[in-house]
């Protein structure tokens, strides 16, 4: 589906199944994208955080976008993330992204040397130039060490270099400034689709964010409850706030499961991917909840906490 329109919804950064032996699991790979696409999702992130970029080799990351955008077969726009340390890099990634049929690319500010606002504005315009699809950037600071300023933002929204933004940088004040400086809530919302996407992926404030003018969400957790994350939005787009909130809640909770595993054993972000796989392995959609190594993976205890929270939050573990 080319992205022929401004790209608004819920759109899952898709995990990534491996084998045991470490290798992705291209069979429950595709039941993914289709528990996806059955849950309602507008598209498809391939090759994001969530889907443990930055641990698979380039073969690896030509065989999962492959198999996404085989199994999306056109039914949603599949965006894939062409992260990497050095523009070079990047833009090797964007044309074999366009090769395989992605529909939009998504990178990150340069990392591991530090880079000035006007270089990473020049990243991002070679990269635009490179390849003619959409470029949606990824503001992580977390991981890339750069906060991407609304200034730069909206320069490169304006001048056509960007059409829009994952923004994962856990600061509200800046996304909404960057709201306002692209039109407002108002300018937004319930008008025509506005020629920037902003999508937020602090998936445990999304209805505040779509109040406040966001277009979507690229939630990790919604690999596990996409169907939740699609009646969030659809209540947020309807108005229905009141729906929305407490849909979110129930999101809320069931994210907690991101703590199952031992903090004195792991890194938080092996213990999330750790448990997204997992909920994803009990709920039958994929077959092992291994995460790429160094990683560690979650014990029985850890594995049975993961259980609890699909059962509270009303999903039903079928292993």
């Amino acid at each position: 589906m080319p992205m022929t329109t401004p790209l608004r919804g819920v759109v899952p950064p898709v995990c990534t199944p491996l084998t045991a032996s470490g290798e992705v699991d291209t069979a429950s790979l595709t039941r993914l994208v289709e528990h996806l696409l059955a849950g309602g999702v507008h598209g498809l992130f391939a090759l994001g955080s969530t889907s443990e970029v930055a641990y698979l080799t380039d073969a690896q990351r030509a065989t999962v976008l492959e198999t996404v955008v085989g199994a999306a077969d056109g039914r949603v726009p599949v965006l894939a993330g062409v992260i990497d340390t050095t523009t070079a890099r990047v833009v090797d990634h964007a044309k074999a992204a366009a090769e395989v049929g992605a529909d939009a690319l998504v990178a990150t500010a340069p990392f591991y040397t530090r880079t000035h606002g006007v270089e990473i504005a020049r990243h991002f315009r070679r990269i635009r130039s490179a390849v003619d699809l959409p470029l949606f950037a990824y503001d992580l600071p977390v991981s890339v060490h750069t906060k991407l300023s609304a200034a730069l933002v909206s320069e490169l929204a304006e001048d056509g270099t960007l059409a829009g933004l994952k923004d994962s940088s856990g600061d509200d004040g800046a996304l909404r400034r960057l709201i306002v400086a692209l039109g407002g809530r108002e300018g937004r919302a319930d008008g025509p689709a506005p020629a920037f996407s902003i999508l937020t992926g602090s998936e445990l404030t999304v209805d505040a964010a779509l109040l406040a003018g966001a277009d979507g969400v690229v939630p990790g957790i919604g690999n596990v409850d996409p169907a939740g994350y699609v009646r969030l939005y659809e209540a947020a787009r309807a108005g229905d706030w009141d729906v929305a909130a407490k849909e979110q809640e129930r999101l809320v909770a069931l994210f907690a499961m991101v703590d199952a595993g031992p903090e004195d054993e792991m890194g938080r972000s092996s213990s999330a991917l750790g448990s997204f796989k997992h909920a994803l392995r009990l709920l039958g959609v994929i077959e092992h909840g291994d995460t790429a190594f160094p990683q560690i993976p979650l014990n029985a205890e850890s594995v049975a906490l993961v259980s609890q929270h699909l059962r509270a939050a009303g999903l039903r573990p079928v292993r």
